[in-house]
């Protein structure tokens, strides 16, 4: 499977979870201004949405957007649990907090990485507050779910890096911080981010 990536982009949750679940990824970089491919060629040829990820199936399918990405490769090695068992209340769960990283946090970086006015930024930041405050209130544990890494802790972790890269203060989230510590620990963590380039 190839999966098409930017380094640091949210793109790396997926890539994240390949390496938790041990499936070897053929990675593809996407320059995520200019649309084109590092090997060559245009990615709005492979993909018309014109960002990343994009996982390129084994029959040449594709599949897009991130949190759908995440569960497929976690359901691709059930054995090594990174989501919880389907029809569980806690498979819910997982898919709540994979809805509110996607809406509420992700997206509200926007202005902040795509040239938004200084008062659109400033209400991203106030928003990113907001937002990250409610997880920060509500970490179960070591990770999202408790003390178990599971899929949306590699999307939760993603757009929580963006933070220093977009000048967000993250002083007042201590478990967040905790959070983040004990991901860039994990062996899959320091594997994607080694092969991104990403310190």
């Amino acid at each position: 499977m190839k999966l098409f990536y930017a380094p640091g982009a949210c793109s790396l949750s997926p890539h994240i979870v390949a390496c938790e679940a041990g499936i070897d990824l053929q990675l593809c970089k996407v320059n995520l201004k200019t649309k084109e491919l590092e090997s060559g060629g245009d990615y709005t040829e492979v993909n018309p949405k014109g960002y990343v990820p994009a996982l390129q199936l084994e029959g040449g399918e594709l599949l897009t957007e991130g949190p759908a990405i995440v569960q497929f490769l976690a359901e691709q090695k059930p054995e090594q649990k990174l989501a919880p068992e389907y029809g569980s209340l806690d498979h819910y769960r997982v898919l709540e907090w994979l809805n509110y990283i996607s809406s509420e946090i992700h997206k509200t970086f926007g202005p902040l990485f795509w040239g938004g006015s200084d008062e659109e930024k400033s209400a991203a930041k106030e928003k990113l507050a907001k937002r990250f405050q409610y997880v920060e209130d509500n970490v179960a544990g070591d990770y999202l779910m408790g003390s178990d890494f599971c899929i949306a802790d590699a999307y939760l972790f993603t757009v929580y890096n963006w933070c220093s890269k977009a000048d967000v203060d993250t002083d007042s989230w201590p478990r967040l911080k905790a959070f983040a510590e004990h991901m860039r620990q994990r062996e899959g963590v320091q594997k994607a981010l080694k092969a991104e380039g990403i310190n």
